[in-house]
């Protein structure tokens, strides 16, 4: 239900009225239990943990300590231990508010912190010539160096895909049984496939092509002898039929080769008349 829909405080019930804040538009802050609540109850309890908000999560104090001196961009070899310390123990102060068992190795380090800090305002130690005196805040800088080596391997590690997490392994089972199960042929069977065999075979066939070797010279010289002797000799009594395309063909050539060389004339008295063919010489 809307708050448009709601009844107007002269029609309300006297109970209604009586929630009802005295605002001109009666728009509800919240439901409760699907009814409008137009007021905050003024025994409203909130725990104060029940809204907790981390803007940072570190996994220990050598993080945080490394997070301090990175996000100020301090050399990490030439760590200002009085900055670093005040940043440090703020943080450690918060926690143990919140949680004391949490900030219990927290105060570990806070308390190796300021033990730098005072040696570091001590006077030096007495070393040999040539030396130069020990840094106190060697060892730290050797831990957090450590770490942090440890942190950027572990980012590319987690980087690198991950089974169950990136990708699945496909796994497929197949029943295999110790023993071969051959199938079962019936004679029937094994003679349909040995017809089939044949019926192959038999489709596969042979072919040799022979080629004959016909020479246009030696048909030039036969036509010349079938000149011989006649006057005029018809262009089809030239041909053989029986003797095959091939022997057409080259017969044909052969003429044209014999009129080529002047040695036949081939005439036809009118268009579609019957076209004969001579020598053009006079055989010795």
């Amino acid at each position: 239900m809307s708050p448009d829909s709601l009844p107007p405080p002269e029609t309300a019930a006297p109970e209604q009225q009586a929630l009802m804040p005295e605002v001109v538009d009666h728009v509800a802050v919240a439901r409760l239990y699907g009814e409008p609540l137009f007021a905050m109850p003024q025994d409203l309890y909130i725990p104060p943990d029940a809204l907790e908000v981390f803007l940072e999560a570190f996994e220990g104090p050598l993080d945080l300590l490394l997070y301090l001196i990175r996000k100020q961009n301090f050399n990490i070899l030439d760590i200002p231990m009085a900055g670093v310390t005040r940043q440090y123990l703020s943080y450690v102060d918060e926690i143990r508010n919140r949680n004391l068992e949490l900030a219990a190795e927290y105060l570990l380090m806070a308390a190796m912190l300021i033990e730098i800090k005072s040696r570091m305002l001590l006077p030096p130690k007495k070393v040999a010539e040539g030396q130069e005196p020990e840094d106190p805040r060697a060892e730290l800088v050797r831990r957090l160096l450590e770490y942090e080596q440890m942190k950027l391997a572990a980012a590319r590690l987690t980087e690198v895909p991950q089974f169950g997490r990136d990708f699945l392994r496909a796994q497929v089972y197949i029943e295999q049984s110790l023993q071969p199960r051959f199938p079962e042929v019936h004679v029937v069977e094994l003679q349909q496939a040995w017809a089939d065999i044949l019926k192959r075979a038999k489709l596969v066939q042979h072919h040799k092509i022979s080629r004959e070797e016909l020479s246009v010279r030696e048909h030039m010289s036969i036509v010349l002898k079938k000149l011989q002797g006649q006057r005029f000799v018809e262009f089809e009594a030239l041909f053989s039929p029986e003797q095959g395309a091939p022997v057409l063909v080259v017969t044909f050539i052969a003429l044209l080769e014999l009129a080529k060389e002047t040695l036949i004339e081939i005439t036809q008295a009118e268009a579609f008349a019957p076209i004969y063919v001579r020598l053009a010489y006079t055989p010795a």
